[in-house]
């Protein structure tokens, strides 16, 4: 009997098949400084114990992408080890903070499963959630991936496509308990601009960039222990490359996005997004955002901002992301939609 696991191929998914994934992590201060080594992350919240509990919590929480990247590592062995691409997200939601000396595992459903036309592969979308050690539910989210099938004269499934939410409601995010920005230190937190300073529509140019490093992203992904083949194993794809992790894309993106955004403190909802175009090590990635939405909650002097984040490996300037009809621009990289909390 064979010992070793050669990762899920498309065909052995199934609607509504649930899969516990291995192994819980608990997470401590070493996971944040790493975290923080990795990308230029600067936000004032995830940074000082001290001026997280002038803005109400008891200290500093753990970065909410740091969360996602660890509870999507959980994932990957099932999921995605034979994946040809992660090819969005939808749906997500941080529902309560992560503290340091939480212990994170992860729980998927699979929602949806597509062949693909060539017939060597197919989509599947699952809803995963990630839970600490009172099975507490911190965040969920919704992700689709092109699986290769280990058999291409394997019979396709029924396609089902699941019904997803263009974006998630204002009125259904979560701001964690306490939180309270009526007393915020805009000197501390390196910028003076509050919720009312941005417009709809306005874009901000970060400005900044930064070009990814083989070694650095490899030390990344090990960190969420993301096993997914594309990342290490130079002969799984035909150009002999490693694929860069989106999330690591993702993160670099967020931190870039301080330059004009420091306010946004934390992200609390993944509307959508969507991995345009594969990085590779030597890419240099700058980071554009435009202001979508914007509402006030029930929390003091907190409020919430909806931003696309868009990565590219070209000048951010210029701000082009489509071409006429509809394809991403081919040195666009990550395009993000997601909600932030940010004092008013």
């Amino acid at each position: 009997m064979t010992k070793t696991n050669a990762g899920r191929f498309f065909e052995d998914y199934r609607l509504g098949q649930v899969i516990r994934h291995a192994v819980p992590r608990t997470l401590a201060e070493g996971e944040r400084a790493l975290y923080h080594a990795l990308y230029p992350a600067r936000h004032a919240l995830y940074s000082s114990d001290e001026f997280a509990a002038a803005c109400g919590l008891e200290s500093s929480p753990m970065d909410d992408l740091l969360a996602f990247h660890m509870v999507f590592g959980k994932t990957v062995p099932d999921i995605s080890l034979n994946a040809v691409a992660n090819l969005g997200y939808a749906q997500g939601r941080w529902l309560a903070p992560v503290w340091p000396g939480d212990t994170l595992r992860a729980e998927s459903q699979v929602i949806g499963l597509r062949q693909n036309s060539n017939g060597a592969s197919g989509v599947v979308w699952v809803h995963t959630r990630g839970l600490n050690q009172m099975d507490q539910v911190v965040l969920d989210y919704v992700r689709w991936v092109m699986v290769r099938k280990r058999d291409p004269d394997a019979p396709a499934p029924d396609a089902v496509v699941p019904d997803l939410a263009p974006a998630v409601p204002p009125e259904v995010l979560i701001v964690p308990e306490g939180l309270d920005f009526t007393g915020y230190d805009f000197e501390l937190a390196g910028e003076p601009h509050r919720w009312g300073d941005y417009a709809l529509g306005e874009i901000i140019d970060h400005v900044d960039g930064v070009t990814i490093e083989e070694a650095e992203h490899m030390l990344a992904t090990r960190l969420w222990q993301n096993t997914a083949k594309v990342h290490f194993d130079a002969t799984f794809r035909d150009d002999g490359r490693r694929l860069i992790y989106g999330g690591h894309v993702i993160s670099m993106a967020r931190a870039l996005s301080f330059n004009g955004l420091a306010n946004a403190q934390m992200i609390v909802a993944l509307n959508g997004g969507a991995h345009a175009n594969p990085c590779f090590a030597g890419d240099t990635i700058r980071a554009w955002s435009e202001v979508l939405d914007k509402a006030e909650t029930d929390a003091p002097g907190v409020a919430a901002i909806r931003l696309r984040l868009v990565a590219t490996k070209r000048n951010s300037g210029d701000f082009a992301l489509k071409d006429p009809d509809g394809r991403y621009q081919p040195d666009v990289l990550l395009d993000l939609d997601y909600w932030a909390l940010m004092p008013l």
